[in-house]
Formats: C-alpha cells, sequence, structure tokens
C-alpha cells in the first residue's frame, strides 16, 4: 500500500476520533506516523502537533460560533502552558527514541484508562481555582504537548471542568484553544527539526484528519457517548501494549 493511502487511512481515522469523542483522537496520530508511515519518534512528535494544530483550530473556529469557547478563560490557561511546550519540544529533540515510545505508551494507557472510569456527575456548579492551581494545571498540559507532541485534549477538558470551573461544553470549545496554542509554541521550539518531517505524507494525513472530523462528529450523534469510548479506549491500551513492547525490546 502506497504511503499516500497510508497517510489518508490514518489520518481519516483519527479525524474520526477527534470528531466523535472531542478528544484524545491526537494519541493515534504518533503510532500511525511511526508504524504506518516509518516517521522516527521525533519526526512523528513534530508531525503530530502540525496534525493537531490544524485540526485543533479548525475545530475552534466552529466551537466559537456557537458561543462555547472562553477566551480569557482560555488565554489564562494557555498562557501558563507556553514556557513548558516550548522548553518541552526543545528537550524532546534530545531524548532517545526508546525514552519517547516508552512514555508516549505510558501516557496513551492512562488516556485509555480515563476513558474506561466510570463518570461521575455531581449537581453542584463548578467552583473557580486559585490562580496557582490553573497556572500548575496550564504548565503541565504544556509539558505534555511539547515532549510528546499530543493536543492533550483528554487532559485539558477535565481540567478546565475541575480546576478553572468551566461547564462540560464550554471546557470543550476552551480546549481546543488551548490545544492551538500550546501545538504553535510547541512547533515554534521544533523548528530545527522540521528538515526531518516527511511534509508530502503529513499533508494528506492533516486533510484527511480534518475531513475524518466532520464524519466522526456524525457518528457521535448515532452512538452514545459511553459506547465510543470505551471502543476507542480499548483500540488504545492494544495501541499502548503494542509500542511499550516495541520500547523495551
Amino acid at each position: 500500500m502506497s504511503a499516500l493511502l497510508l497517510a489518508l487511512g490514518a489520518g481519516a481515522v483519527t479525524g474520526l476520533a477527534l470528531g466523535a469523542l472531542g478528544g484524545g483522537g491526537s494519541v493515534l496520530a504518533v503510532p500511525a506516523l511511526i508504524y504506518l508511515l516509518g516517521f522516527t519518534p521525533a519526526a512523528a512528535t513534530t508531525a503530530s502537533l502540525v496534525v493537531v494544530t490544524v485540526t485543533s483550530a479548525t475545530a475552534l473556529g466552529a466551537h466559537a460560533r456557537e458561543g462555547a469557547v472562553r477566551w480569557r478563560a482560555g488565554a489564562v490557561f494557555a498562557a501558563a502552558g507556553i514556557v513548558p511546550a516550548a522548553v518541552g519540544g526543545a528537550v524532546s529533540r534530545q531524548l532517545p527514541a526508546a525514552l519517547l515510545t516508552g512514555a508516549f505508551a505510558v501516557l496513551a494507557a492512562v488516556a485509555a484508562l480515563r476513558m474506561l472510569r466510570p463518570a461521575t456527575t455531581s449537581t453542584a456548579p463548578p467552583v473557580p481555582a486559585r490562580a496557582s492551581r490553573v497556572a500548575g494545571a496550564g504548565a503541565g498540559l504544556g509539558a505534555v504537548t511539547g515532549v510528546l507532541g499530543v493536543g492533550g485534549g483528554f487532559l485539558a477538558v477535565p481540567s478546565l471542568v475541575n480546576v478553572v470551573g468551566l461547564r462540560m461544553r464550554a471546557a470543550v470549545g476552551t480546549s481546543l484553544l488551548v490545544i492551538t496554542i500550546n501545538s504553535l509554541t510547541a512547533l515554534a521550539s521544533r523548528a530545527g527539526s522540521a528538515a526531518d518531517v516527511d511534509w508530502s505524507a503529513v499533508g494528506p494525513f492533516a486533510g484527511a484528519a480534518i475531513l475524518g472530523a466532520w464524519d466522526g462528529r456524525r457518528l457521535a450523534s448515532r452512538l452514545s457517548a459511553g459506547t465510543l469510548q470505551r471502543l476507542f479506549a480499548y483500540a488504545l491500551l492494544a495501541v499502548a501494549a503494542f509500542m511499550l513492547a516495541d520500547a523495551v525490546c
């Protein structure tokens, strides 16, 4: 199968997950780039940032038109992650490939386990936290984005709900603003490694992800959120196990 078809197929699946779940699909981009398209872990995390930035920015526009983005809260949260994202992007270029693969596998497993955890509901309104907690959560997300090249939507949304105090709908839309800013910052810090990326594969991958996200939104209206999350979580656990075995062997 040609690299173009693989890029289109992998991008479509990534976008489908993003559109259906509102986050987490970007975790599929790095392993797809490594194992299907032959990218090194460092090049894959850089290319993944491009895919994450483009898809998040596109989705951000749609959520903004619906009034679901809290610009001030998102800007404050993202500002705390700018420096960690830049530092993480620079550090990532110096890390061994096996370490990057292993760390990504652990992150994917954590994301899957969070999705499998039963959701808890509360009738009490979210309570805004202190600035120090907001800054800490934003900085942590920025560091993860910079080092591993993922948007971190599965981390951003609960942080914006539990730490910043946003409602779920606003948290999903605002997380796209945070992810876009962090991804752009991490990309800027990796400018020197851009030559290692096969852009002829990244372009079709990103384009297919954008189109796949629209299909994902339609899929979400037909299946329950719980069913979608469980299916995606089991697939993600399988990917994590494969990557971890590859890192240690």
